[in-house]
């Protein structure tokens, strides 16, 4: 019997014993099953493990190694195979070269998986104390996936017996194709690096384009994400926010306040000359502002001109605007003390009655 099974494993199939393609089955299977069962458990304790560091990481490698796949591994667990099977050479190149792919598939996937998890973590850390080098790492990452996935693929390609150097003129013949037929993406895209390296604006800044403002919520690589004052998000291309007159609010220090205010004609002198001082205690007065100039400016139609500056020490729009109510309520109070009236929008029609204006009555014509 012994004998008889012996017989039965030496038996040659496609050039091999029995014997050695049940090996191999079994190292595929093995390697399908302890990668299966060896994945979840791994993957849990390390990221447990991870947890209770402060780093980023430990914790992108445990999503690394959470996107490892089953059937890859087998793949690439081939390669062995190919070495210990006497093959044909046509089936052994492609045994070979199936398993290389495998591998750097793999590969590619845990370093891609790092690479991403550990920029995201780190980007959302850095939005809360430094936007500017959020706006950074959100284009590094996607510099980083495609240096990542060309370095595997001419890795691969080399692997595989490809001369890459002639590859690489070819693509650099093609690129040029490819660029001139992307070229309003492309144009994004180095328009999205500008706003990187420039820094004109990032991550939570307000700003102002055109009629439109808002709070920049994400830079991306091709348009730029602007939450308006009304809720709704406004999307915008690298391009055109690169080429635009674009206000950023963001980095102003102080806000320079000019406002104007008109009284009757039938103000008197002392009073006309009484009110800038009263404004300039009315703002003096008032928290966060340094008062710069109040004069009578000008006779209008039908007002009194009179124009104020001042110098809110915040930025900040919500106390600027409490400031001017509390300003424009004490200027109200104090104009009603003092018999001042605010002008409007009036017109006054003189008749002079001093000559008697001659008056013809026509009576009808009688009928014929």
């Amino acid at each position: 019997m012994n004998t008889a099974a012996a017989h039965g494993l030496g038996l040659v199939v496609l050039g091999n014993p029995l014997h050695a393609w049940l090996v191999a089955a079994a190292w595929l299977a093995g390697v399908a099953v302890v990668a299966s069962a060896l994945k979840p458990r791994l993957v849990g304790r390390l990221r447990a493990l991870a947890a209770r560091t402060s780093h980023t990481w430990d914790d992108a490698a445990v999503q690394a190694l959470d996107s490892t796949r089953v059937w890859l591994l087998v793949l690439a667990a081939l390669g062995p195979v190919e070495q210990n099977l006497v093959l044909d050479a046509e089936p052994s190149r492609w045994l070979a070269g199936l398993a290389t792919a495998a591998l750097f598939a793999q590969i590619g996937l845990w370093a891609g998986r790092f690479l991403d998890d550990w920029i995201r973590t780190s980007r959302d850390r850095a939005m809360q104390d430094d936007p500017e080098t959020a706006t950074g790492l959100a284009a590094t990452s996607f510099l980083a996936r495609v240096a990542l996935w060309s370095v595997l693929v001419l890795l691969l390609l080399d692997n595989l017996g490809f001369n890459i150097t002639t590859l690489l003129a070819g693509l650099g013949v093609g690129g040029v194709a490819v660029g001139l037929a992307l070229q309003n993406i492309l144009g994004d895209l180095f328009s999205s690096l500008s706003i990187v390296l420039d820094k004109p604006f990032q991550i939570g800044h307000f700003v102002v384009v055109d009629q439109y403002s808002g709070t920049v919520e994400n830079i991306g690589l091709k348009t730029t994400r602007i939450r308006s004052l009304s809720g709704e998000l406004l999307v915008f291309s690298n391009t055109d926010l690169t080429k635009a007159r674009l206000r950023n609010y963001r980095m102003m220090q102080e806000r320079r306040i000019v406002f104007a205010f008109g009284v009757t004609y039938d103000t008197t002198a002392d009073a006309l000359e009484a009110i800038p001082g009263l404004v300039r205690g009315l703002i003096e007065a008032q928290a966060s502002t340094r008062f710069d100039r109040a004069h009578f400016k000008d006779f209008g139609d039908s007002a009194l001109n009179f124009e104020v500056v001042y110098w809110m020490t915040t930025a900040d729009y919500t106390v600027y605007m409490d400031t001017q109510q509390a300003i424009n309520i004490g200027l109200v109070r104090a104009f009603a003390e003092r018999g001042i009236a605010f002008a409007f929008p009036t017109r006054t029609v003189v008749v002079d009655t001093a000559a008697p204006l001659p008056v013809v009555v026509r009576r009808p014509s009688a009928a014929p």
